[in-house]
C-alpha cells in the first residue's frame, strides 16, 4: 500500500516503510517511485516507471512475437505483424500493457485495434500506439527526472 503524493510537477507513489530512516530535516529529497508528470497545461503523461505498478493491475494486455519486441523497445508501434496474443474484450484506444512471450512487461501504450478488428486486419496495420517502453531507460537516461 502506499499514498500518492504530488512534489512540483511530478506524482508519486510513496510507500510507509516498516523501518525507520535516520536522516536529518531536509536531507531526504523524495522517497517513492514517481508515476508521471503534470505539463505545463495540467495534462497527466504517465512515465515508464509506473510499470511495474500498473502491470500487476493491467486487463487488457499484448504479447509480442519476439522478432517485434527490439523494435517496440527502439520506440516504434506494434504492428499485425508483430503481435502475437491480445487480450480477449480489448476495444479500441484502450490503454494496453505490452509483454513479451515470456510474460516480462516492456512498456504499455494504446490499441489502435481491438481484438476483433485485429483478427481480419492486414499485417502492417498498427496495432498498438506506443507510449512508454523500458528502452527509454537508456534512450533519455539524463532526462528521466
Amino acid at each position: 500500500s502506499g499514498i500518492f503524493a504530488v512534489f512540483g510537477m511530478h506524482l508519486y507513489l510513496r510507500r510507509v516503510l516498516s523501518s525507520g530512516i535516520n536522516a536529518e530535516y531536509g536531507e531526504l529529497i523524495t522517497l517513492g517511485t514517481m508515476f508521471g508528470k503534470f505539463s505545463k497545461t495540467e495534462k497527466f503523461k504517465l512515465h515508464i516507471t509506473a510499470l511495474d505498478f500498473i502491470s500487476s493491475y493491467a486487463k487488457q494486455k499484448v504479447w509480442l512475437k519476439p522478432g517485434a519486441e527490439q523494435q517496440y523497445l527502439y520506440g516504434n508501434n506494434v504492428t499485425k505483424a508483430g503481435l502475437g496474443r491480445i487480450s480477449a474484450g480489448t476495444e479500441k484506444y484502450d490503454g494496453v500493457v505490452v509483454y513479451n512471450m515470456n510474460d516480462l512487461p516492456l512498456g504499455f501504450g494504446v490499441a489502435a485495434k481491438s481484438t476483433a478488428e485485429c483478427k481480419t486486419t492486414e499485417p502492417n496495420t498498427i496495432v498498438v500506439f506506443h507510449q512508454a517502453d523500458i528502452g527509454e531507460y537508456l534512450r533519455a537516461e539524463s532526462t528521466m527526472s
